[in-house]
């Protein structure tokens, strides 16, 4: 029988008990070892939930925020990199680190390496890219979003490159407003967007 991604991505998701977690755990060491796997992924906490960080050995690819199921964001990664993900935290350190730090208040800027693949090319990546320069408690536009990515008119298609951003937080979506400072959608919510932003102090409590 011929397996799709998304069996394999159901098979990375199973959570083995006792003798046979020992079991899947040295699977996934071996496999790492042997270079077998493309993309390494785990769950990290937050005071607002659970969500989900991806890495390959190019850096961090995709962060799923907490309302975002795992398996919507294996999928994604199974379908724009590669179908060979597994759970490895261990790999995934350094990343749930920094996202402990940012949430307690504690990081304002990430220092991971990025991989841009699942973004892709032409504006969106522009745009992305601009909003990435964006300074930790700082906000922008979406038109002055658009403007830096080389196209102020184009503030629409700012907002959806942003709305399919497959790396918020450490690429600060949540940090883009409205014209006169409304919140404006958001992935993760509207909510979560505004607890970002109070986090970071860019609006009052």
């Amino acid at each position: 029988m011929t397996r799709t991604a998304g069996d394999t991505i159901r098979t990375s998701l199973a959570r083995p008990a006792g003798d046979a977690a020992t079991a899947a755990r040295r699977f996934a060491e071996r496999a790492s070892a042997e270079g077998l796997i493309d993309v390494a992924y785990a769950t990290y906490e937050s005071p607002v939930g659970t969500g989900t960080v991806a890495a390959t050995k190019r850096g961090v690819v995709a962060i799923g925020l907490p309302n975002r199921p795992v398996e919507d964001v294996l999928d994604e990664l199974a379908h724009g990199i590669s179908p060979r993900v597994l759970e490895l935290p261990g790999r995934l350190d350094d990343a749930r680190r920094e996202l402990d730090e940012y949430f307690a208040g504690a990081r304002r800027e990430f220092d991971l390496p990025l991989d841009w693949r699942l973004v892709g090319p032409g504006f969106g990546s522009r745009v992305l890219r601009a909003t990435a320069k964006l300074p930790f408690g700082i906000t922008s536009t979406y038109a002055q979003i658009a403007a830096a990515a080389g196209n102020p008119r184009a503030y629409r298609a700012a907002g959806s490159a942003l709305g399919r951003n497959p790396i918020p937080l450490i690429v600060p979506c949540h940090r883009v407003l409205l014209s006169g400072g409304k919140i404006g959608h958001y992935g993760g919510g509207p909510e979560l967007k505004e607890y970002l932003l109070r986090l970071e102090g860019a609006i009052g409590n």
